[in-house]
């Protein structure tokens, strides 16, 4: 009995606490809902966000705005996080619904996406900036009609050849290499999240672009 009561105290001191007062920042990790793109290219934003929620000690499993999401404290701020089922091309459905609903402005919307113009792993932070060809992003800027949104862009690396068809290396799956370079990054997200909610873009800017 005393190891079941040493469990149960276990998970409490692991869940995450409560979270408390208005949502105050949206963190959008991008990607295709579905198994078949599960460790894509195209998904680190998904696996972003379920790195951050298991370290956290918080789910991503509630269905709203057109998204899974689930809702943390990150220092002394309410986020919610989202991860919307609308497909990449349509991101901006999900985002600007959670926005409307939460009267959040763009700039306190983050977003976490894939970067193919990046080497594997390399990090790049931007306080905002266009879509660089990623719909995803393309998509946000257009339902919003702004582009001053916080984004942390993860590497997965160029496509082998200029004729390779774009689609079929970000919906494709890394080599082992590059998994584990684009991993490493993933798990830095988590350090880069409470520097951008508290204000200090700017620190995480030159501590992490280019990490």
């Amino acid at each position: 009995m005393a190891d079941l009561f040493d469990l149960f105290r276990q998970i409490s001191r692991d869940r995450a606490p409560a979270p408390s007062g208005p949502v105050e920042w949206i963190v959008a990790g991008l990607g295709n809902p579905g198994i078949k793109y599960e460790n894509t290219r195209h998904n680190v934003g998904f696996i972003a966000l379920d790195r951050i929620a298991e370290k956290r000690g918080f789910s991503i499993n509630r269905l709203r705005f057109q998204s899974l999401t689930g809702e943390a404290m990150v220092g002394e701020h309410r986020v919610l996080f989202l991860k919307p089922t609308t497909f990449m091309n349509l991101s901006g459905q999900a985002v600007v619904e959670a926005m409307n609903f939460y009267k959040i402005p763009i700039e306190r919307v983050l977003v976490i996406h894939d970067d193919v113009s990046l080497a594997p792993g390399r990090l790049r932070i931007r306080a905002k900036g266009s879509d660089g060809g990623h719909n995803g992003l393309k998509n946000i800027i257009y339902l919003t009609g702004k582009n001053t949104f916080p984004r942390i862009k993860i590497g997965v690396g160029e496509k082998p050849h200029p004729d390779y068809d774009m689609a079929d290396w970000v919906l494709g799956v890394p080599q082992e290499d590059d998994r584990k370079r684009i991993e490493q990054a993933i798990d830095k997200c988590g350090d880069i999240l409470p520097l951008i909610v508290s204000g200090k873009l700017a620190d995480a800017m030159n501590r992490y672009n280019g990490a």
